[in-house]
């Protein structure tokens, strides 16, 4: 068992670093940290002295001054230092450099220099660091206009806006669960690395991501299909870009029955990909689910019976709650990272089809227990 303390937590890559420790008891604690702890001394050391590792994520990657930027970063950096040596804490450190570490701006510069500087601290007393040199990093829940131009367009087309290449340059990529990987890799192997530069896994023009990104919206957002993905950077791509889609006015999305005297006919799923297909009958007042998953793709078909379809984006408490009823038959699709439930509210037995992109796998279910 090993206690890690994320710095940056709340960022982009802190908050999936959390959350995937979370998921993993059995090998680690997360040391909870708040920003405000740069501030106060006392706090600052009872954070260090508990952690066995310390993923310095902090740090500030936009701001009209880039002085203020390379100001911010090396501040942090020195704080981090500072608590370190007064609690005499031989801490395994992590730090997230960037690619840019080489370019000619006061960003990569920054990045630099507080890699410098706490390697310089873990020699003189004979810590492990591990410098990280990153590229770029994607996923679910970026910040638009800050994190990277994936966010960016993956915001804009969802929200049927148009966005604009300023330069169709190549993109060196990593998917951030992929980065959370290497992290926690290294976190284990405990060696002194100061300079590490983590290998992209895609590489792809800022035009080529639109055009992905354009292809979901008309397959996906507007048609319901699950687009074909030949690859797993395709399968990341379309997961992050569903994070960014407003649920609560999507979903749900009713099917359109076709019917004549024999009865009714309803398409519940148009697939480029293959996965799973189950059935199930829930009687009155039972619900199913109550987990999450990270990288599944899922969705449920009310066919008939009442149903009541709840979601909530782990790490927050706001509830998405969506009624169902098999008279109008309707799917909900369930985001990565959101854990889901579905409960027959009905007096009759409730009728649903499941479908999911891969089979069941009890040696990696990727289904993690937590109540809406």
């Amino acid at each position: 068992m090993k206690f890690i303390g994320i710095t940056g937590e709340a960022g982009f890559v802190g908050n999936h670093l959390k959350m995937i420790i979370n998921t993993r008891p059995e090998d680690f604690t997360l040391v909870p940290f708040e920003r405000s702890f740069f501030e106060k001394d006392s706090k600052m050391d009872e954070f260090v002295n508990k952690c066995d590792a310390i993923v310095h994520l902090a740090g500030m990657n936009r701001h009209d001054n880039p002085q203020v930027i390379y100001d911010t970063n090396v501040n942090l950096a020195e704080s981090l230092i500072s608590s370190l040596k007064r609690t005499k804490s031989r801490a395994h450190v992590l730090f997230s450099s960037s690619s840019q570490e080489g370019r000619e701006n006061l960003y990569g510069s920054s990045k630099k220099k507080a890699r410098e500087l706490l390697n310089n601290w873990a020699e003189q007393v004979g810590a492990t660091f591990t410098g990280m040199i990153v590229p770029n990093v994607f996923g679910p829940f970026g910040k638009p206009f800050y994190n990277s131009v994936v966010a960016t367009f993956a915001h804009q087309v969802s929200k049927g806006e148009v966005p604009t290449i300023q330069i169709d340059g190549e993109l060196k990529l990593i998917y951030v669960l992929e980065l959370v990987q290497e992290i926690l890799d290294k976190i284990n192997d405990s060696i002194h690395e100061p300079e590490y530069v983590i290998s992209h896994t895609a590489v792809a023009k800022v035009s080529e991501v639109l055009n992905y990104f354009q292809s979901f919206k008309n397959t996906y957002q507007d048609l319901g299909v699950i687009p074909v993905m030949t690859n797993t950077f395709e399968l990341h791509l379309f997961n992050t870009y569903r994070c960014y889609m407003d649920i609560t006015s999507h979903f749900p999305v009713k099917f359109t029955q076709h019917t004549d005297p024999r009865g009714s006919f309803v398409e519940i799923i148009r697939l480029g990909v293959g996965g799973q297909v189950s059935f199930s009958t829930t009687v009155p007042g039972i619900t199913r689910g109550n987990h999450y998953h990270t990288r599944k793709i899922e969705r449920f078909a009310v066919i008939k019976g009442k149903a009541l379809i709840q979601l909530r984006k782990i790490g927050t408490n706001e509830i998405l709650d969506f009624y169902l009823d098999g008279d109008e038959p309707a799917y909900v699709d369930m985001p990565i990272w959101y854990t889901h439930n579905i409960k027959n509210i009905g007096d009759d037995v409730l009728y649903t089809n499941f479908w999911i992109n891969e089979p069941y796998d009890a040696a990696d279910a990727d289904t993690y227990f937590e109540e809406v």
